[in-house]
């Protein structure tokens, strides 16, 4: 056949939902974006089956330049060829029609529209000399057949441009229209199903509901239903039941505690400085901000206008302050004789960074030192971003000033108290607060100056805690702002205004060009980015894979949305809801698509490995947080206590100093301290918390935009051996061993604690049989019993025989350790 080697090469990427013939042997793995035809595959696979030669693809399918075209030039040749004047090769760019089709020196043309034969794009992917051959073989990028064709393709069809998918204002689409009319619940579902049965695939049952509360309460709250609150769901036979549930959840306390997570990641919170000393930092009233906007359901344009800049809006509150320390979280380094200048600039090119990232999900990093390689960013352009933030009062000092004190209610009596009284002395004594000690007093007045130095004391010895903020410089005091050649500080060329770069609309009509002027213009909605952006992330959240599965980058060099139409339609929605996270939340969750099993059938996982389709509900890992706090809500032992100076969990001593700073090693918290969730545990750039690193949570160095999800023999030794582990089992043990009932009641009861089901009876039978086993170890070994049921939590209760809470103990530690437990349903 005359087209079989171009054939395999499209078959190695058909798209699922084409049964492979015979002939064409290990093929059997769909492509990863199920919906999106390779150029031409459809009738090259309709050829194989039906043994005829394909038609030209140039005839039949037309290509798209953003989803086929585009990648292709962007991952292969925009290196050399593309928006880096410094480092473009021939003078020569493919990201511009108008310079792609215009003729080079040596009189040839890269691009001829509708004449592939005569475009040297074409000629040079095709040539055989090496020389001529594009890629260079030595730039380690090479085009396959299909990409190839896909180009010639292009070309005869008159190589068409279009501007890049995500730099286009979105526009609300049309709800498709689909056939199994009764399956959707919500608009979400209309677009999901209309790609399921375009595959001819149907969604899967839905799950049942001791599946979905545990699945929901763990995605809305980060903790797993008690026992009781399953029962009365499962028995709840009223309509609306689950959308009931979904608002419980929403309004609960701990909501705000596990959406936090998402967001301090993003902010890069810790409670250290960073860098190798990374002594502590005092900056917990940030991340309490946090888990209060959300638990209020601020809206997220506000949300986000406080963070950049709530110290310039009008009347700034002490929220609106506190909010700013979103850009104090950059590192700051505290050891003796660093360059100042340069780490404070080194906090600038952090924030311009994190902005662009969080917000918009575009990589700024390689424009600090030259023109972007794959977007259209200039260096100038970066520069213009950076003047916005180089005007704050912040230096990298050890102070961290500048700070907002927040004294306690207590402290704020105090204060108030001793200002009075200090005022009437010095009204009295005729001087002020600020000229203290310069009168000469009267030998006769000396006790009420004795009382006036008491009091000034004792007014200083009230420390209240701080938070570092954002303020702004004024007057001759603000900073010029220069393109730094190759990124170096020290090396500056031409001066630049505050601005945003040109591929996106302007700033807001009338705002200034400060950082007000930038948060407004990131939530403003001629934005095409960060509704769709912030969208995909909170899909991301619940679904386990985002729309657009770089989340972190919606530029050339990202994935394509799988469902475009379903991500401008949430984004528009988003902005339609006024920024309502909670309503958008519950907009997810109440849909059919959420809703169903996971369970994974042998045609779905052939046709559709990674779920990108959503025929089937979503089951991952846990976060690291989720599986410590879990464990101690299961064991009874969680501590709902929220906000506060950071804690300290039993830690292993490990004996280690930071390179300049003091031991890593830590005392742990005293009381229900120790038991309180994730969200609140002391956070150290240099030694995180050795759980929760192992369960892939960031460092937050710097932002974490994405956290993956390994998968390694040192998780299961964490949670089988860890003294939180063990002590979480004891605990459940406990609870377990307390139980009214036979061992089969008292098993199946953990059993719901930890997994909110039922147990089945094959279930149970294992359970029972290994605690009569252990239970009969443990009776030949008591000090072996009392070492494991007792110790790190305490003496065992009494009338329960040691050898039977031991087996207890090691029961609890098998149904924390279950996969089941730690995945989500």
């Amino acid at each position: 056949m005359r087209n079989r080697p171009v054939a395999f090469s499209y078959l190695r990427k058909a798209a699922a939902g084409c049964r492979i013939p015979r002939g064409c042997r290990g093929m059997q793995r769909p492509w990863p974006n199920p919906g999106f035809w390779p150029r031409a595959g459809l009738a090259i696979v309709l050829s194989c089956r039906l043994g005829v030669a394909a038609p030209s693809p140039a005839a039949s399918l037309k290509v798209d330049y953003d989803r086929e075209v585009r990648p292709i030039l962007s991952q292969n040749c925009y290196k050399c060829h593309g928006p880096d004047d410094a480092a473009r090769k021939a003078n020569l760019r493919f990201d511009l029609r108008g310079v792609a089709l215009q003729p080079a020196k040596s009189g040839l043309t890269p691009i001829v529209p509708g004449a592939p034969d005569k475009s040297e794009l074409v000629a040079r992917l095709t040539a055989l000399d090496p020389k001529r051959h594009m890629p260079p073989p030595d730039s380690g990028k090479k085009l396959n057949a299909a990409q190839v064709e896909t180009l010639r393709s292009w070309v005869a069809q008159g190589a068409p441009y279009a501007m890049h998918w995500a730099y286009v204002k979105p526009t609300r689409p049309a709800l498709p229209e689909v056939m199994d009319k009764t399956w959707p619940r919500n608009p979400v579902d209309r677009f999901i199903l209309a790609r399921i049965e375009q595959q001819g695939l149907k969604p899967s049952p839905p799950a049942d509901r001791a599946t979905l509360i545990r699945r929901v309460s763990l995605d809305l709250t980060g903790l797993p239903p008690t026992p009781g609150e399953m029962e009365a769901f499962i028995n709840d036979k009223r309509p609306g039941a689950y959308e009931r549930l979904v608002d419980r959840l929403l309004a609960s306390s701990a909501y705000g505690e596990h959406w936090a997570r998402m967001w301090l990641d993003l902010a890069r919170y810790a409670d250290s400085a960073g860098y190798a000393d990374d002594p502590p930092r005092v900056i917990w009233a940030y991340r309490d901000y946090v888990i209060k906007s959300f638990n209020c359901n601020k809206p997220f344009d506000q949300f986000s206008i406080e963070q950049i800049a709530g110290d310039l809006l009008p009347d700034a509150t002490e929220e609106d302050q506190i909010a700013t320390a979103f850009h104090r979280n950059t590192m700051t380094n505290h050891e003796g004789g660093p360059d100042r200048e340069e780490f404070r600039n080194a906090a600038i090119v952090d924030r311009v960074n994190t902005t662009m990232a969080v917000w918009m999900a575009t990589s700024m990093a390689c424009a600090q030192c030259h023109h972007h390689k794959f977007d259209p960013i200039s260096q100038q352009e970066y520069f213009r971003l950076f003047a916005i933030f180089n005007n704050t009062e912040d230096a990298d000092r050890s102070d961290e000033v500048p700070v907002l004190e927040l004294p306690t209610p207590e402290q704020k009596q105090e204060q108030a108290k001793l200002r009075s009284e200090l005022a009437q002395l010095e009204k009295e004594l005729g001087i002020t607060l600020d000229d203290p000690g310069t009168n000469q007093v009267p030998a006769d007045l000396k006790p009420k100056q004795e009382r006036l130095a008491q009091l000034r004391k004792q007014l200083a010895d009230i420390r209240p805690n701080t938070v570092p903020i954002m303020r702004e410089l004024t007057g001759d005091k603000r900073r010029q702002t220069h393109v730094q050649i190759r990124g170096n500080f020290r090396a500056t060329a031409e001066e630049v205004t505050p601005g945003v770069p040109a591929v996106f609309p302007p700033l807001p009509k009338g705002a200034a060009p400060d950082r007000l002027g930038l948060a407004r213009w990131l939530v403003d909605e001629d934005n095409p980015l960060t509704g769709r952006v912030i969208a995909n992330r909170f899909w991301e959240q619940i679904f386990g894979t985002g729309i657009a599965r770089t989340s972190e980058d919606f530029g050339s060099q990202g994935d394509l949305p799988t469902h475009p139409e379903l991500l401008d339609w949430l984004a528009t929605e988003l902005l339609a809801q006024k920024w309502d996270i909670k309503a958008f939340l519950r907009l997810l969750v109440t849909s059919a698509t959420y809703c169903q099993s996971s369970r994974v059938t042998p045609e779905l996982l052939e046709r559709d490995p990674d779920n990108l389709l959503l025929a089937r509900g979503p089951r991952f890992r846990l976060t690291a947080e989720e599986v410590r706090d879990q464990a101690l809500f299961a064991s009874g032992l969680l501590s709902r206590k929220m906000y506060g100076p950071p804690v300290r969990p039993p830690s292993p001593s490990l004996g280690l100093s930071a390179a300049f700073g003091g031991s890593l090693d830590w005392s742990t918290s005293e009381g229900e301290d120790r038991y309180r969730r994730a969200i609140y545990i002391d956070w150290r750039r240099t030694s995180l918390y050795p759980s929760l690193a192992t369960f892939d949570a960031p460092s937050r160095e710097i932002c974490a935009l994405r956290r993956p999800r390994s998968n390694t023999p040192l998780q299961a030794l964490v949670t089988l051996n860890d003294p939180v582990y063990i002590e979480a089992a004891q605990a459940l043990a406990r609870r377990m061993a307390q139980a009214p009932g036979s061992v089969a009641a008292k098993a199946g009861y953990g059993f719901r604690l930890c997994l909110a089901r039922q147990p089945h009876q094959s279930e149970l039978g294992k359970l029972t049989a290994f605690f009569d086993e252990s239970r009969a170890d443990y009776a030949r070994t008591p000090q072996k019993a009392q070492t494991i049921a007792t110790k790190p939590l305490g003496p065992a209760p009494e009338g329960i025989p040691i050898a039977e809470l031991a087996a207890w103990t090691v029961v609890a530690n098998v149904l924390l350790n279950l996969d089941e437990t730690l995945m989500k349903p």
